[in-house]
């Protein structure tokens, strides 16, 4: 094994050569990357807390009742087939007329989309930011939710979704989700 690292968080994403080595790495694993690395990152994953959340916290947040407004940006016919219980519905490409009129600024709002694999949540974050809400992306999307074993209802009620014990952990005594993390 090489002593620079592919997983040197330092080094650019271009240089990775696939060889088990990263050029301009700073350090290798074990070592640590210098002041200003280490000032990026932090600033980095701050960043990340400050404009996402997720799942369990977002249903941590509507069980304790705090002021929010979830929105969901997927289309119509998506937010037909199942949705997150409580949540408004407003498309992304109907936030820019919508919004102002619908959700009053000052209040924070927490957006989704399909799923990690979906962008559509940043591009809705990214409208709300722009109108000068405080917006955070539920990273996860609906998908997450569900497969979380979070309330999910449709047009016609509520659904059962099982949890899928592979990303989610069980609930434990009093019926709450938490990862711990």
């Amino acid at each position: 094994m090489s002593s620079a690292s592919t997983l040197d968080a330092t080094a650019p994403a271009t240089e990775a050569t696939g060889t088990g080595t990263a050029t301009g790495a700073t350090a290798a694993i074990g070592g640590g990357p210098d002041a200003a690395a280490r000032a990026a990152a932090v600033e980095h994953f701050a960043a990340r807390l400050r404009y996402e959340t997720d799942p369990s916290d977002v249903a941590a947040a509507l069980a304790a009742d705090e002021t929010f407004v979830l929105v969901d940006t997927r289309g119509h016919s998506s937010w037909h087939q199942g949705r997150i219980p409580g949540a408004v519905h407003l498309p992304t490409a109907e936030i820019d007329e919508r919004a102002p009129r619908e959700i009053p600024l000052g209040t924070p709002v927490v957006v989704y989309c399909w799923g990690p694999g979906c962008n559509g949540s940043t591009k809705a974050a990214l409208r709300f930011s722009r109108l000068g809400y405080a917006v955070r992306e539920m990273i996860g999307g609906f998908e997450y939710w569900a497969r979380e074993g979070l309330g999910v209802v449709d047009d016609d009620g509520e659904l059962n979704i099982p949890l899928d014990v592979l990303t989610a952990p069980r609930p434990v005594g009093n019926g709450v989700i938490t990862c711990d993390c």
